[in-house]
């Protein structure tokens, strides 16, 4: 199979979605892979390493002619739609839940999203490594936004001797919610997590030995943990569909003034009704005193760890489609049929089909 790796182009994306070793991997299972010239610059993989590993290089337009499984990092963007070619595979982060994106059908383009790619066990194997940066950068842009001049308390997450630590608070104790509560207790703040799930609460308690406060989610105690709160990280997930509303704009407005709110599932249309997608060259806004920051792509400021780890858990999958062919690999594998948003001009995730209101059709229906 010709495997197609073209350069990010949305605004301050520097990830690339194949390491120069995942060039080499898919080189020695006899696939040709393409890469389009400084692809992995902002990554600090220059494209030596990629012809080294076994790659072609070329423009845009070639490597995107050329390739049947197109491997990026985030959605295609307008100047891309032209081209997308039907029954090309296109396999990257959709979050159509949030973006629906009709060109995508219009094109019958076969479209595998990473966010949706599930295991048995409902873990998120493709979107749990940028879940982990993103959760222990939460941390560091919160304690940023808590600094006077940013706009916030200027509080110090540590405290002093003799000064209370700040107060944190997670919602959500998933892979992105567990990793920001590590940091902020190493960091020495008080921090609450809630969750509607008293597993993930126990399991939270148990690896940070005590030193956290669970809480089960409800409405109540989520007023009552952020109006105490110097900093609220917004950690909720549902597959494939948008993100559950639990911040309102009231409870913001019930916040402490200068208090922070970081919240990490705006790709997925955010779980705050004050939120909306903000960039890393102006990341964040006030609303009602509150300083809010809602990056929608936080692990692309350290695209360097972000692509070695991405590339760590897409690989597998990727060559399984290129060893096996589109439909052969999702007859084999049912994490891959569950990563499959868009096939043959159908939605085919129901996660997705509901927040933009169209019936899903079972791609098995469709190969």
């Amino acid at each position: 199979m010709i495997v197609g790796v073209p350069r990010e182009i949305k605004a301050e994306e520097n990830r690339v979605a194949l390491t120069p070793s995942g060039v080499g991997a898919l080189v020695a299972h006899g696939h040709t892979v393409v890469v389009e010239h400084g692809a992995g610059a902002g990554s600090s993989l220059p494209d030596r390493l990629y012809r080294d590993a076994g790659a072609t290089l070329a423009e845009a337009a070639a490597v995107w002619g050329r390739a049947e499984l197109i491997l990026k990092v985030k959605e295609p963007l307008p100047s891309e739609y032209a081209l997308l070619r039907p029954d090309q595979i296109l396999f990257t982060y959709l979050h159509l839940a949030a973006n629906p994106e009709r060109v995508l059908l219009a094109r019958r383009v076969r479209a595998l999203a990473y966010e949706t790619l599930q295991l048995e066990d409902g873990s998120l194997p493709l979107l749990a490594p940028m879940s982990e940066i993103a959760g222990r950068l939460a941390v560091q842009v919160g304690a940023w936004c808590l600094q006077a001049q940013n706009g916030g308390r200027g509080v110090l997450l540590s405290g002093a001797s003799g000064v209370r630590p700040a107060k944190v608070v997670i919602l959500g104790a998933g892979i992105a919610g567990t990793n920001a509560c590590q940091v902020a207790v190493g960091v020495g703040a008080h921090v609450s997590i809630l969750d509607v799930d008293p597993a993930k609460l126990r399991y939270v308690h148990d690896i940070l030995g005590g030193h956290v406060t669970t809480v089960m989610s409800n409405r109540a105690n989520i007023e009552e943990e952020m109006a105490a709160a110097d900093l609220t990280v917004g950690a909720v997930l549902i597959p494939g569909a948008r993100a559950p509303r639990l911040i309102s704009r009231a409870l913001v407005a019930a916040m402490r003034p200068g208090a922070a709110l970081v919240d990490l599932s705006i790709d997925q249309g955010g779980c705050a009704e004050t939120s909306h997608p903000t960039t890393h060259a102006d990341p964040t806004y006030r609303v009602d005193g509150v300083v809010h920051y809602a990056v929608a792509n936080m692990p692309g400021m350290v695209p360097h760890t972000a692509t070695l780890a991405l590339t760590n858990a897409t690989l597998s999958y990727a060559l399984e489609i290129a060893d096996h062919g589109f439909a052969e690999a999702l007859h084999r594998d049912p994490a891959l049929r569950r990563a499959c948003n868009v096939l043959a001009g159908h939605v085919t995730h129901p996660g997705v089909a509901e927040s933009i209101g169209v019936s899903a059709t079972a791609p098995e229906s469709l190969l």
